[in-house]
């Protein structure tokens, strides 16, 4: 049919009628009073909003026929799409009840009902999303990053909550919520019957703090800690996981009692605060190092700073660990660091010793501060032992503040032990909370270049968090990153290069990177006749492309003739990016799609569909399509 398409199953839904949903979810009020469940209506629904711009395409796809039922595929064609709409139909459904729930209405059971239905309703989201058959519609990259993204998230929200097996959630995603959770409130049911139809277009730009599966930059992976200090076998890098590891629905879900309230990770160190409330050792000391004198579950006031370990609580983490055959979380404790053999090594000689260099610091004599935060650079890079260590020992805060010296050596010391340390996945949390990156922009602006080299490779590293995305892009490290890719040295280009390319991923700082002036550091790049950066440049743009704002400053910038001439000339990797980018730039823009034909662009993408990569046949291949088309669409 036009104007969509038809799946069986899921009350014969298509996709316009499907878009009406999550446009009737997005529009809803969620973000209004108190109520108990603010925060899980709020992101719900902006986790549902990036759908939108799928939904849409699958649309403008046009008519597709089902499958032969017979096809192999045609069942998972039938699954996905299912699976999707009885998702979306329970999220709103939850979302008509949960957005006006407060904790008067109705009993502790009716909660805990609720809860689950988030659950539910964000597994089943992510089982659908991973299902999708791209290869079956025109899906831009930039709509499947946007997917990505909210499976990522969805993942995550739901491992926060545990797992449960899957016959329990197909029970409860068919259950009418309004009959199971008593509430007294009238406006829940007015509200279930109508939903606004407008949508708040500013939820579509929140958060995508969003925890994409991160995509390397492959092309300099030999720069990703360019400084001399970092050792790139040491990275601990868990947002690179494969997606064949997303959690079994059936795991095992660890109790809540063994959860740090902060990190809402397993605690290997757990120590009681003068409320009675227990933490990871290493998060409630930076939470007390940044001057909060309050307890962050309770809020009270805290008497007291003075952290106790809670022993018992430890060996029952212990205890259960060993039972259920699950390593124990590897860190600090008792002058103890566990060896990958299972084994752990005695280190309370190290701590003592680290521990009287981050004391000196603090120091008032500019030598002893100086030489102090050296041995801490020097020591940062030999071991992760070592980045466990200075961390646990408080540094991490005082290095910080070393950012703002007036000492230059100091400076370049402070700053690269800090890459050092933001190698070890649990010591980016700490620096991102001790409030480390407006200073570190502020060097990047205005230090040495060995200082901006690694600033610039620290946002890197931090930025491999999918949330600092965000928080870097809006600290203004965009324009500097990018006049340290057209001014800096070698080596400061390529951090800057690598930094910029991470923090594209996220759709909101490709904008950022347009304006500020970025495009035109890449095609001098492309134009270089060293050609030491073309294929930094080309993976940049490849990001850029889909973005409207990008394309338009691409074109603009005449680089569309450059992009033909590497598809002649270009290494394989090169006319493989080459081709992506004018893919993108030719989409639905018959303008650009002429210009390359009139630039001779059949000849060369015809030898790329026989001797290029795999993905660059795909591309080029599809590229020719459209020019093939071409006469069609102009005469429209």
């Amino acid at each position: 049919m036009v104007g969509g398409f038809t799946l069986a199953g899921a009350g014969e839904r298509t996709a316009d009628s499907v878009i009406e949903v999550v446009g009737e979810i997005t529009g809803m009020s969620c973000g209004n009073g108190r109520g108990v469940f603010k925060k899980e209506c709020m992101d719900l629904v902006r986790r549902i909003a990036l759908l939108k711009h799928l939904l849409e395409e699958i649309r403008d796809s046009g008519p597709l026929d089902v499958l032969p039922s017979e096809s192999s595929s045609s069942t998972t064609s039938l699954l996905w799409w299912n699976d999707l709409v009885v998702a979306l139909q329970a999220s709103k459904r939850l979302l008509a009840v949960a957005c006006c729930y407060s904790s008067g209405d109705s009993s502790d059971e009716a909660a805990e009902k609720i809860s689950f239905q988030f659950q539910c309703v964000m597994w089943k989201l992510e089982k659908a999303l991973g299902n999708i058959p791209y290869d079956r519609f025109d899906i831009s990259e930039e709509v499947q990053e946007q997917v990505v993204l909210a499976r990522s998230q969805l993942k995550r929200a739901t491992e926060r909550y545990g797992s449960m097996n899957s016959r329990n959630f197909f029970h409860a995603l068919s259950q009418p919520l309004e009959n199971e959770v008593s509430i007294t409130n009238h406006e829940v049911k007015a509200k279930a019957n109508h939903v606004p139809d407008t949508i708040d277009s500013e939820r579509h730009d929140a958060d995508q703090m969003i925890n994409k599966l991160e995509r390397r930059f492959s092309s300099v992976s030999s720069e990703v800690c360019p400084s001399d200090d970092v050792v790139a076998e040491g990275q601990e890098n868990s947002a690179i996981k494969s997606m064949a590891e997303i959690k079994k629905p059936d795991a095992l879900i660890i109790p809540a009692d063994f959860l740090c309230p902060i990190s809402l990770e397993l605690m290997r160190d757990p120590v009681i605060v003068a409320t009675g409330q227990t933490y990871e050792r290493s998060y409630i000391q930076r939470w007390i190092d940044c001057s909060n004198v309050t307890c962050p579950k309770t809020q009270q006031k805290l008497e007291h700073l003075t952290l106790t370990p809670n022993y018992v609580l430890r060996s029952l983490i212990s205890q259960w660990c060993t039972m259920h055959n699950i390593e124990q979380p590897i860190g600090l404790a008792n002058g103890k660091i566990k060896k990958s053999d299972g084994s752990f090594r005695d280190v309370s000689g190290d701590v003592v010793a680290i521990e009287a260099l981050v004391r000196k610091l603090s120091s008032r004599s500019v030598e002893e501060r100086r030489a102090a935060v050296a041995e801490i650079r020097s020591l940062s890079k030999r071991s992760t032992d070592n980045r466990i260590i200075i961390a646990e020992a408080g540094a991490i805060p005082v290095l910080v503040n070393l950012l703002t010296t007036d000492d230059v050596m100091t400076q370049e010391h402070a700053v690269t032990a800090i890459l050092n340390l933001s190698i070890y996945e649990n010591n980016k949390g700490l620096i991102m909370l001790a409030g480390a990156i407006p200073s570190i922009v502020q060097i990047l602006r205005a230090g040495s270049m060995e200082a901006r080299e690694n600033a610039a490779a620290t946002l890197f590293s931090l930025s491999l968090l999918d949330e600092n995305k965000i928080i870097i892009g809006a600290s203004g490290a965009i324009p500097a990153l990018v006049d340290l890719l057209q001014n800096g040295s070698t080596r400061g280009r390529k951090d800057a290069a690598t930094a910029l390319f991470n923090l594209c991923i996220y759709m909101g700082n490709k904008g950022r990177a347009v304006r500020a002036g970025i495009i035109s550091a890449l095609l001098k790049m492309l134009t270089d006749s060293r050609n030491c950066m073309v294929d930094e440049a080309l993976t940049i743009l490849s990001v850029l492309a889909s973005n409207p704002e990008a394309k338009i400053a691409i074109v603009k910038a005449s680089t569309i003739p450059v992009l033909i001439d590497l598809l002649r000339t270009g290494l394989p990797r090169n006319k493989e990016n080459a081709a992506a980018i004018l893919l993108s730039l030719c989409k639905r823009d018959t303008e650009n799609l002429a210009c390359i034909s009139r630039l001779g662009a059949v000849v060369p993408l015809t030898e790329l569909t026989k001797s290029g990569t795999e993905r660059a046949k795909r591309k080029a291949t599809s590229l020719l399509e459209h020019l093939h088309k071409l006469p069609q669409l102009q005469q429209v």
